[in-house]
């Protein structure tokens, strides 16, 4: 097997099993244990918004740190994260310690993702947004998976089982990321031995403006996944409807961004990037404004799987645009400053619910989140033209 295809084969693998664990260990279970230690609805869009901030406090040097020290390292790191902090769901009591685990854990998802991202985008120029896109997919069938073995395990078994199968899956990642390797050139060997240049880099990658313009879509985008993630399960179950039917609710919507991610790369790859994201954008907002008209499993489980379709379209583009827009070699940097700006609105996204949620209703909220993707959508008018072609 040609290097390069075995390492997006194993990395490919790693994140299958990481995101498993990490989806797992909040899809559906996430809202649904802290409501059975009576957490209150912003308590819940707090604990929701721990596991982002990480992302803000880390994304960035992780991705610098990458490309003066190497991909493995930094992948390594977030795997040990990975293996171990399911094991201290195991020991939680109140939503305060909850919350405290939700941000342990974080850090594995904000240095995995951005790191891997910068690898893959690194190694493959031609077929970027279609590798990009390849492997968020696997990694996909992994979140897509949790939602049903989550919610299978609560009804069967109890929460600590759903915790114990993360601590699994996080061993397997981590024991495959041990056979990984970095593939560098001369000139990249001899940069590792400088030190990291932060903020000259950072100064670097926001020179382009489209960069921060993307990160901005992204992020918005994800305000509104994270939303999603946490309170369309909590609303289900004040709809009556059962675990394991929320589990399968959340579990089209993913399983609609496996199939989807991958076509839209390609497509993107073609025809270009915003060509892509901009219908991806109005899809979701179709998708959450009618979700406060659904009352039942299949018309929930539809517009989830709407979402999950519109979700794929927009993610299967930026990052590879935000790659595109990159100069000189600078993947782990732009990738950082993608994920820390996605982070920020992927953390504001639970906790703006959460306050809406208890203040004004789910009304109000699926419509302060429709407001937000088209709002972003009108962000792509902004960028250079080179950039939007």
């Amino acid at each position: 097997m040609k290097s390069d295809t075995r390492f997006f084969v194993l990395i490919a693998l790693v994140g299958g099993f990481a995101i498993l664990s990490s989806t797992m260990s909040k899809t559906p279970v996430l809202p649904l244990f802290a409501e059975a230690l009576n957490a209150t609805p912003t308590e819940i869009g707090w604990i929701v918004m721990a596991s982002t901030l990480p992302g803000v406090l880390v994304s960035y040097p992780a991705g610098v740190l990458s490309d003066v020290l190497g991909k493995r390292r930094l992948l390594i790191a977030s795997l040990v994260v990975f293996a171990t902090a399911p094991l201290l769901y195991l020991v939680v009591e109140n939503a305060w310690q909850l919350m405290a685990v939700r941000f342990y854990h974080g850090f594995a998802t904000a240095i995995f993702g951005t790191v891997a991202a910068a690898a893959i985008a690194e190694r493959y120029v031609a077929d970027r947004a279609a590798r990009l896109s390849a492997y968020s997919s696997v990694t996909i069938v992994g979140r897509s998976i949790a939602p049903f073995l989550g919610g299978a395990l609560i009804s069967l078994a109890s929460f600590d089982a759903v915790y114990i199968a993360c601590a699994i899956s996080g061993a397997i990642a981590f024991a495959a990321g041990l056979l990984l390797r970095d593939g560098q050139t001369p000139q990249q060997a001899a940069a590792r031995r400088e030190l990291p240049r932060f903020w000259p880099s950072l100064v670097a990658v926001l020179k382009e403006r489209g960069i921060l313009l993307v990160s901005l879509v992204e992020a918005a985008q994800y305000l509104v996944f994270g939303a999603i993630e946490a309170f369309l399960a909590l609303y289900a179950s004040s709809l009556g409807i059962p675990a394991w039917q929320i589990g399968i609710i959340l579990g089209v919507q993913l399983v609609s961004v496996v199939f989807a991610k991958p076509l839209m790369g390609r497509v993107s790859d073609r025809i270009g990037r915003t060509a892509v994201i901009v219908p991806g954008l109005l899809i979701g907002t179709a998708s959450v404004a009618l979700l406060i008209l659904a009352k039942g499993f299949v018309s929930l489980a539809l517009l989830s799987l709407a979402f999950g379709i519109g979700f794929a379209t927009v993610t299967s583009s930026t990052t590879a645009l935000v790659a595109d827009l990159t100069r000189g070699g600078r993947f782990g940097a732009s990738m950082g400053v993608l994920r820390t700006v996605m982070d920020v609105g992927q953390s504001i996204g639970p906790v703006l619910t959460g306050f809406i949620v208890a203040h004004l209703g789910y009304a109000s909220a699926f419509g302060t989140l429709s407001a937000v993707l088209v709002l972003s959508s009108l962000l792509l008018g902004a960028l250079p033209r080179s950039a939007a072609a």
